[in-house]
């Protein structure tokens, strides 16, 4: 098992230092990217204000995901496309930097 290491993550314009094995990180990136994407759609929706609040309700809306995946209700086959996509295209965007 790798040493647990401390990596910055950058969520909605905040940095936080998440602490991982070099195993576990590329499941960490995964992780902030899509919790990023889901907070910064809810901001943009213009609906719901401040971070704390984006942040509420980003956990209800991924809690619900969890909950109805538990209960077959989403087509994990097309998470897993839409998760491979979503790297593929941060891929692309890295290489282009």
């Amino acid at each position: 098992m790798s040493e647990i290491k401390g990596v910055d993550v950058n969520i909605m314009g905040r940095d936080f230092t998440v602490s991982c094995t070099d195993e576990e990180r590329p499941g960490l990136i995964n992780a902030v990217n899509y919790l990023d994407k889901k907070m910064r759609d809810i901001r943009d929706g213009g609906k719901v204000v401040g971070v704390e609040r984006i942040a509420m309700m980003a956990a209800l809306n991924l809690s619900h995901e969890l909950l109805n995946s538990k209960s077959g209700n989403i087509d994990v086959g097309d998470i897993k496309r839409r998760i491979f996509l979503m790297q593929d295209q941060i891929e692309q965007a890295i290489a282009t930097e």
